[in-house]
């Protein structure tokens, strides 16, 4: 069988040049493959910048949690083999595909899933999947792949831990602000900004007016937000360029590099062979007082889309998030996600309120959250929904001790969680008592705008089960597109 529909993977893991060169000469190449076989490329799935080797801790089907690779395209490429969407995969080399036998045996299962079996070819010649001897070659090149990468990352670590215990600098990276590239060299200019920053959070700076210094409290010192606002007035740069906040302004002057000192893997280990820019004992009380501010910080939930909201291409739920783009909701890698998918707090927050308000101004809608809680029928969907969530675990379990194949358990899955889907519609049994509020108020609006963010995340849960947010169409330029936000499949 010559594929008519075939998608054509190019990866590289670590894109310093931000060019994406590497994948642009794979695609060349890939192409150039297909036209000799005869094979039409329907899609290019690109993995530009991504490790199929460094694994991150994630959460299972099954409720666990493991180490595992982070691939969102990847599996999209496979559930689309799977399907059937798709009807072949060509790549550079075996190596670009898989340097994890876990990823591997996955397309294994998915290309024996077919009849006739998937059709699997690599510019090299090192993937070949059709018949047991490639099978066999490729978990074996496979293992020798991974063992490669892990011999790599033990010996840069030990380089990195034998460096920072001579206190030298860890080389390659970006720059940090106040020194030099090469040679971890302080640069005046930033070094100077530095003094400053620090200066101004311990309240003894002697660049503030008298009308400015009189406003600062000297026990409490100026505020990060204040300080940042003032280096955005004076176009102070930083080194990516971005607008200074108080989250860059805090995380400059507290790294242990700028008082001299070596950092590893969160400790600091010895003196840097390098000079301080901000004194060790001053750095420490820039530190402490920094450290006293956060002990009034509202650790409340504020943003209360979270574990509403989930990525569509990773699966993982999005998190409120503050940063250089402002409040948003996103899908951080640091908790497994793929860090593809964001979204604009406010932009979002709007949208969903929107969309509950309109619900519940629906009289019949109303009526049955009343009595939903307390029929025999909810009863029955919360014992049918505990049987289906254990089987779904269950089958998850056979999945990861690799009992069932990924189109078994992918099939499995999609029928177990229409029927949950059924059975979570049906319980709201919290709901009515966050909705006694917005039931007792004349003003369903007004009701709704005293909840807390908690009680409000209830409610969309209870009403809606929650949103996919879909990837951005940067073909319609930067206004928020109210279709990103896809409620869950009933």
């Amino acid at each position: 069988m010559t594929p008519t529909r075939a998608v054509l993977l190019v990866r590289i893991s670590d894109d310093k040049a931000g060019d994406a060169g590497g994948v642009g000469r794979q695609e060349a190449d890939g192409r150039a493959l297909a036209a000799r076989l005869g094979w039409t490329i329907a899609e290019v799935v690109v993995e530009n910048d991504t490790s199929a080797y460094r694994r991150r801790r994630v959460q299972l089907p099954d409720g666990s949690t493991a180490l595992r690779t982070v691939r969102p395209a990847f599996r999209a490429a496979l559930e689309k083999l799977a399907s059937g969407e798709r009807d072949g995969l060509l790549a550079y080399d075996l190596d670009r595909v898989a340097r994890d036998p876990r990823d591997l045996e996955d397309l294994i299962d998915v290309v024996e899933s077919r009849r006739p079996m998937v059709p699997v070819a690599s510019v090299t010649g090192s993937l070949r999947l059709d018949d047991d001897s490639g099978i066999s070659m490729a978990r074996f090149m496979v293992i020798i792949a991974n063992k490669s990468s892990r011999d790599t990352a033990r010996r840069v670590a030990r380089k990195h831990e034998e460096l920072a215990a001579a206190g030298k600098p860890p080389g390659g990276g970006y720059r940090g602000y106040g020194f030099t590239a090469a040679g971890h060299e302080p640069i005046e200019g930033e070094a100077k900004i530095l003094r400053e920053i620090a200066a101004r959070i311990l309240g003894d700076w002697d660049g503030w007016t008298p009308e400015q210094r009189a406003k600062v409290d000297p026990e409490a010192g100026e505020s990060l937000k204040s300080i940042a606002t003032d280096l955005r007035r004076r176009e102070v740069p930083t080194v990516t360029g971005a607008p200074w906040s108080d989250r860059s302004v805090r995380s400059v002057v507290s790294k242990p590099s700028v008082a001299g000192l070596r950092e590893y893997k969160g400790e600091i280990v010895a003196k840097a062979v390098w000079d301080a820019i901000v004194p060790e004992e001053r750095w420490e009380q820039v530190r402490a007082r920094l450290a006293s501010r956060n002990r009034t910080v509202d650790l409340t939930l504020q943003r209360w889309l979270t574990g509403v909201l989930r990525c569509s291409r990773c699966r993982c739920m999005l998190h409120g998030w503050s940063g250089n783009s402002g409040k948003r909701y996103w899908c951080p890698p640091s908790l497994g996600g793929c860090g593809k998918t964001a979204v604009k707090a406010m932009f979002a927050e709007d949208e969903v309120e929107r969309q509950i308000l309109e619900l519940l101004g629906r009289p019949k809608v109303l009526q049955q959250l009343r009595t939903v809680a307390d029929t025999e029928v909810t009863d029955d969907a919360r014992a049918e929904l505990a049987e289906d969530e254990a089987q779904l675990k269950q089958m998850a379990a056979m999945f990861a001790r690799r009992e069932i194949t990924f189109p078994e358990f992918q099939e499995g899955r999609r029928i177990i969680e229409g029927r949950i889907k059924e059975s979570r519609a049906l319980l709201t049994s919290r709901a009515p008592r966050v909705l006694r509020r917005l039931l007792a108020a004349e003003d369903v609006a007004a009701g709704w705008s005293e909840l807390s963010p908690a009680d409000k995340r209830e409610v969309v849960l209870s009403l809606i089960s929650g949103y996919d947010v879909m990837p951005h169409d940067r073909s319609k330029g930067n206004k928020f597109d109210p279709g990103r936000l896809v409620p869950f499949e009933a």
